[in-house]
């Protein structure tokens, strides 16, 4: 699996990003451990979490999925074959949120001893913080890359005039500067990454791992527009966002129309359609078992043509 790099961060990551958010949720570490040794066995190594997940859960506090993958990369002693991505800032059961200094600071150290590593590969804003000014953040963020405990910074959820502001506010103060943006993005909603943020990722080289890649699920083509929803705990949310959108149904029907005439799966093509726009780094696409992982890692060896993807945009 070639690599590629993480905009000018030094890192070179693997054309896929393993989503952690289910480690801790829909699956437990018995279930996970077995996902996350077949991506690293099939030429995987970048793994996308954050202390957040899964406060979402009743009784959980946050900090559940990077307990269950510093559990794994301790039991398999691969620390070094792994990028691994975190986040600070979303809401903790405690309460705790924000981009301060003081937040950032008390939330890296915890993130370290739950990972079980003495750094992050890529620690990330996991949403913007209009009430900290961003020179106390990217000051807090340069500080821990000076002491080794974080290797590069990147953005969750900014718009594009956010980024823009702390990428210059970098340049101005000689500080690390974001060098990956992680937005919502995928072939049903394309609009807002486009028109928005593309042109600054472009024009300024940074990475860009897009989050909800096969929309929840919806581009797997696992949901029938007449059917009942399958019991999973995503389920509503695909209703809510996609299930009475036709334009949403258009698009699958494209994505299976191209699937069906290569012979692989509706979530390889929508998986792959990303990976090949230019501007895309690693699409971050999560697994409940072995065989849905099949799918994330077979998608980096998808070429789609340029006709192909023209019906996929429906250009």
């Amino acid at each position: 699996m070639n690599l590629r790099p993480l905009g000018r961060s030094g890192l070179n990551v693997s054309p896929v990003c393993l989503g952690g958010n289910v480690f801790g949720w829909t699956i437990d570490q018995a279930a996970s451990f077995p996902i996350l040794d077949a991506f690293l066995a099939g030429g995987g190594n970048f793994i996308d979490t954050s202390d957040a997940y899964s406060t979402w859960v009743p009784g959980h506090t946050g900090g559940e999925s990077e307990t269950i993958l510093g559990a794994w990369m301790a039991a398999r002693k691969n620390r070094s074959r792994v990028i691994l991505a975190t986040k600070v800032g979303n809401k903790m059961g405690d309460g705790g949120q924000g981009l301060s200094r003081a937040h950032i600071l008390k939330s890296v150290d915890n993130s370290l001893r739950r990972l079980q590593t003495d750094y992050i590969d890529l620690y990330q804003s996991h949403i913007d913080d209009s009430e900290t000014p961003l020179a106390e953040t990217l000051e807090t963020y340069d500080e821990l890359i000076q002491s080794g405990k974080v290797r590069a910074i990147g953005a969750s959820n900014y718009t594009g005039a956010r980024l823009s502001e702390a990428l210059d506010l970098s340049t101005a103060k000689h500080l690390a500067r974001y060098e990956c943006l992680q937005p919502f993005y995928n072939l049903i909603r394309r609009s807002g990454y486009e028109s928005d943020l593309e042109p600054v990722v472009i024009a300024r080289n940074v990475g860009v791992i897009p989050y909800s890649s096969l929309a929840s699920g919806f581009l797997t083509g696992k949901y029938a527009r007449e059917a009942p929803l399958p019991e999973t705990k995503r389920s509503g949310g695909v209703q809510t966002r996609y299930m009475a959108d036709d334009g949403a149904w258009e698009v699958l029907g494209r994505v299976q129309t191209v699937a069906q005439a290569r012979g692989v799966t509706a979530a390889q093509v929508s998986l792959a359609w990303l990976i090949a726009r230019p501007s895309i780094t690693a699409p971050i696409a999560s697994a409940t078992s072995v065989a849905q992982l099949a799918d994330i890692l077979a998608a980096a060896s998808l070429d789609l043509s340029a006709a192909e993807i023209a019906i996929l945009q429906g250009d």
